[in-house]
């Protein structure tokens, strides 16, 4: 933990006490980036501390100009009260200047990125908004495309994200609150919701578990916020829906959601959620309505292909004897020495394979690696025998299914509830396939995020809910939002 011994102590009016103690906590001297300046300004000394990369450079150099101007315009020595008044009144004209007055405040906006200014003589100091964070400029998620529609997205300033938000929601009633995580990391938090739709008791729970967390930093960001908020589950399905687009987050605000935004991420989370969240997609809006209905049905098919189809083949596979009437072409035709079930966990992980390394090959090589692993896997697998052709066209639409999923959390935890049900198979056959599917829906029947049912509307049932579930309803006829964030205000005038 961090060392607290200094916690909520004043800043000393005795200037070299305070300098000495600002720089042995800020490690000027010994850390190459965070440097001091000091002036002298109506006879009164004044230092100036920052960090190199976090704050502008360019403002550092107009601040010493002003205040070298300063210096001189002043006849005579004035109180360190007055050098004090001058400095935030008249001189650093800046957009955000704000007093502070213990070194813990101080020290932790200056590592921020902000100014630091400590006058002789004063017990006090001043710090000045210069931060210039190393990013990237607002692009289209890679897992969220459209073919229609913005293509902007988060980045890993929570600045420019709050910015993207309020440039869509020019809402007097959207707060956004910023909260600090970490005794060491002192990470930037924020809590999105719309005031006077956003349940209170939904914001104050979230606002309560994030203060809450004690741990010396969460170099992981949003997810290992997310553990502490949530809880710790063994259920792999995603509590929480995360987006990188502006345009999603939005509209989860509007029906009374509370996004969660961390500095240094490009992911927002949207609380609670449900399981039916996790499988619409931003596509289905930019169409007409009933384009959007058929991408959503077809999105569905995917999602239960990626999850049933290969146990079920399987399980008709290995039980010749259970195959509907027309369907006998299912089977295998050739087999060969290697076990079936041995042949579904080989392709499986080969499969899970070249997901990683298409994550970890550069963008140059991902084609050629696409073929490689075609050819070794579709073609001289089955050639040498390792593989019946029938394994590698089900694995193949199973995986497209896990692809087709919006959610990536979504499609890896389906892709665990493969493997479960294809173990039940091969162990209990039919009844494993039966009492597996329970097992796998009881769970998400039981399972609630921040005390929201998980498999809501479903279970417990709600008609309108269910309705808007299967159906992509023009804009202009939903005019209720959805009851499961039990918003202050029901309807969307």
């Amino acid at each position: 933990m961090a060392n607290n011994t200094s916690l909520a102590v004043p800043i000393s009016r005795n200037y070299e006490e305070a300098v000495k103690v600002l720089k042995e906590r800020l490690g000027v001297g010994k850390s190459f980036d965070v440097g001091m300046r000091e002036l002298v300004i109506g006879g009164r000394r004044v230092a100036i501390f920052f960090v190199n990369g976090l704050a502008d450079n360019g403002m550092l150099a107009i601040l010493l100009k002003d205040t070298a101007r300063l210096s001189l315009e002043i006849e005579g020595r004035l109180s360190p009260d007055e050098v004090f008044d001058l400095l935030f009144s008249h001189y650093l004209t800046h957009v955000q200047v704000e007093p502070v007055r213990t070194y813990d405040e101080f020290v932790d906006r200056v590592l921020t990125g902000l100014f630091g200014f400590v006058v002789e003589g004063v017990g006090e100091g001043l710090l000045l908004d210069g931060r210039m964070y190393p990013g990237r400029m607002p692009q289209e998620p890679d897992t969220e495309r459209v073919v229609r529609g913005s293509r902007d997205g988060f980045t890993e300033n929570i600045i420019v994200n709050t910015a993207l938000l309020r440039r869509r929601l020019r809402d007097e009633k959207l707060r956004v609150e910023i909260r600090r995580v970490g005794e060491r990391s002192k990470s930037d938090v924020a809590i999105a919701y719309l005031e006077d739709v956003a349940n209170p008791g939904l914001v104050d729970f979230v606002r309560r578990r994030i203060d809450g967390v004690q741990v010396d930093g969460i170099p992981m960001t949003d997810k290992s916020l997310q553990e502490y908020i949530i809880g710790q589950s063994w259920n792999p399905y995603p509590l929480v829906r995360y987006t990188e687009r502006p345009d999603v987050a939005v509209q989860h605000l509007l029906e009374g959601h509370v996004l969660i935004l961390f500095d240094t991420s490009p992911s927002v989370m949207i609380t609670p959620t449900t399981f039916f969240h996790h499988v619409q997609h931003a596509e289905e809006y930019r169409q007409t309505p009933v384009v959007g209905m058929y991408l959503r049905w077809v999105r569905f098919f995917g999602i239960f292909t990626s999850v049933f189809l290969l146990p079920l083949w399987f399980l008709y596979a290995t039980h010749p004897w259970l195959v509907p009437p027309g369907l006998e072409m299912i089977g295998v035709k050739k087999p060969t020495d290697v076990p079936l079930f041995a042949q579904i966990l080989i392709a499986e992980l080969f499969i899970d394979l070249m997901r990683m390394a298409a994550i970890h090959t550069p963008t140059p090589l991902a084609t050629a690696l696409g073929i490689l692993a075609t050819i070794i896997l579709g073609d001289a697998a089955t050639k040498a025998g390792l593989f019946v052709p029938e394994i590698v066209l089900y694995i193949a639409v199973a995986a497209i299914g896990l692809f087709a999923t919006p959610s990536y959390e979504m499609s890896l935890a389906n892709r665990l509830m493969r493997l479960f049900l294809l173990f039940a198979v091969a162990l209990f056959g039919a009844p494993g396939l039966i009492v597996g599917t329970t097992l796998i829906l009881l769970s998400l029947v039981f399972t609630h995020s921040l005390n929201t049912p998980y498999f809501w509307p479903l279970i417990p049932f709600n008609a309108s809910g269910f309705f808007h579930v299967l159906f992509r309803m023009p804009v202009p006829l939903e005019r209720r939002r959805a009851v499961i964030t039990q918003p202050m205000d029901p309807t969307r005038k």
